[in-house]
């Protein structure tokens, strides 16, 4: 036994844990869990917990259904007790997903992004990511099919004091606090209803399991406050989506590798080769960014969400911005990449970022020209004859796009890969089949 299973062993005595949570995710996201009694966690550090991966949407077929949750004990956290009445002390544990060989399972999210940590480290480079995670409190999520019903009318950095959940993002902000996810800045975005939290920097593996326990517990906030929370990309057809606007950098060493002081933006021939990547690849990975049907309202459209595959310094239209906050501070140099919302599996979106990135440096990709104007109010022919090349502007193009990608395929491996696109694919005609009020409004009475 490691010093860290000691840690966690001697932490559930001390602190009377009376129920574990072993967590881990599936592939389109969504946070699975099961508990053990603390007495048993010994022999789970040892041998796993075993459960049928069949029953896991898109890990095994039923002829090879044993799967093991082996807990990872570096991301043990004692759970908050959000209200007076949670007397039972609990912790939570993330999950490498194994096969009963030992081996790593090709379906696990976790296991995707640590072989494009690998990738990045083998090149002689590490990643620290930050995202904006951007979401709406409503009165309910119960709408049979309507519009949900946002808790204020509030705008951009507006003050909560008569809202139905004025306390709601300071009793966020300690809970994941508490939680070990330190947070930079949370504020009211620009629509009715409409959160930012902002969380500081780590590791990609980190980070992503920080956004999923950051998913998870801000439904619970919410729901303590008498709101509910919901990432959905766009609710509201005339109020801007929600992005998770993410934030990369590359070290080697101690050194930023997308600094460059004699440069005149500041940014190093690592970056640009970088940011050239991300805009060569965007439309490739749009579907693992953007996985769901809704996804595509928030990016058509605008408001500040990108509709083409540009980069610029400061521009807020532009897929990639590179920001300007502290110019003369190396260590934070850093692109800004804005197509994600907060809709998506992050262990996959930061994999195929990251892979996209890095095939941009190794390859020697040109970074084009930085895009001036507002993209948002270009029209497409505008965009083309400028030489931009839009985004998918649906989940149906973006799959296409992905069915022609080898850095996807390669960036989730063979099994993920397969399994997104057979379920997005269902997803996608599971739409077209539906028959929408404004088609009624509008052909009914041809």
């Amino acid at each position: 036994m490691n010093s860290q299973q000691e840690f966690v062993l001697r932490a559930i005595e001390e602190q009377d844990i009376r129920y574990l949570r072993l967590w881990f995710t599936d592939i389109l996201g969504y946070l699975k869990s099961v508990a053990v009694a603390p007495a048993e966690l010994e022999g789970s550090f040892d041998e796993g917990i075993g459960f049928d991966g069949s029953a896991i949407e898109g890990f095994s077929r039923v002829s090879e259904a044993d799967t093991i949750a082996q807990p990872d004990p570096s991301t043990f956290q004692v759970m908050p007790q959000l209200t007076e009445a949670d007397k039972i002390m609990s912790a939570r544990m993330f999950c490498d997903i194994v096969m009963p060989d030992g081996q790593p399972s090709w379906a696990d999210p976790r296991q995707v992004l640590r072989r494009q940590i690998r990738a990045l480290a083998d090149e002689g480079f590490h990643a620290y990511i930050h995202p904006e995670i951007e979401f709406f409190l409503v009165e309910s999520l119960d709408t049979d099919g309507k519009p949900p019903v946002p808790t204020d009318s509030g705008g951009y950095f507006d003050q909560a004091v008569h809202d139905r959940a004025p306390k709601f993002r300071q009793d966020a902000i300690t809970v994941l606090e508490d939680m070990g996810i330190p947070v930079e800045f949370s504020h009211h975005e620009n629509a009715p209803g409409q959160q930012e939290i902002d969380l500081r920097y780590a590791d990609p593996l980190t980070m992503a399991d920080s956004v999923m326990a950051f998913r998870y517990m801000i439904k619970q906030v919410a729901m303590k406050n008498g709101v509910q929370a919901t990432f959905m990309p766009k609710p509201f057809a005339d109020q801007p989506g929600s992005g998770m606007h993410t934030h990369i950098s590359l070290f080697e060493g101690d050194e930023n590798a997308f600094h460059d002081p004699d440069d005149e933006n500041q940014l190093s021939v690592t970056a640009k080769r970088f940011i050239a990547g991300i805009l060569t690849h965007a439309c490739e990975i749009s579907a693992v960014t953007n996985q769901w049907v809704n996804s595509y309202k928030r990016t058509v459209f605008g408001d500040e969400a990108p509709t083409s595959a540009t980069w610029g310094m400061a521009n807020r239209s532009a897929l990639v911005r590179v920001p300007m906050y502290s110019p003369g501070k190396s260590h934070s140099r850093r692109v800004e990449i804005r197509s994600l919302d907060s809709a998506c599996n992050p262990y996959l979106a930061y994999s195929v970022l990251l892979a996209a990135g890095l095939k941009g440096i190794k390859e020697g990709y040109e970074l084009p020209d930085q895009a001036e104007d507002n993209i948002s109010e270009l029209t497409r022919r505008e965009r083309r004859a400028m030489g931009y090349r839009d985004l998918p502007t649906s989940l149906e193009d973006a799959l296409l796009e992905m069915e022609r990608s080898d850095l996807v395929a390669d960036a989730l491996g063979d099994h993920v890969y397969e399994f997104f696109l057979r379920n997005k694919w269902r997803e996608w005609k599971e739409f077209q089949r539906q028959v929408t009020q404004w088609e009624l409004r509008t052909n009914l009475d041809y």
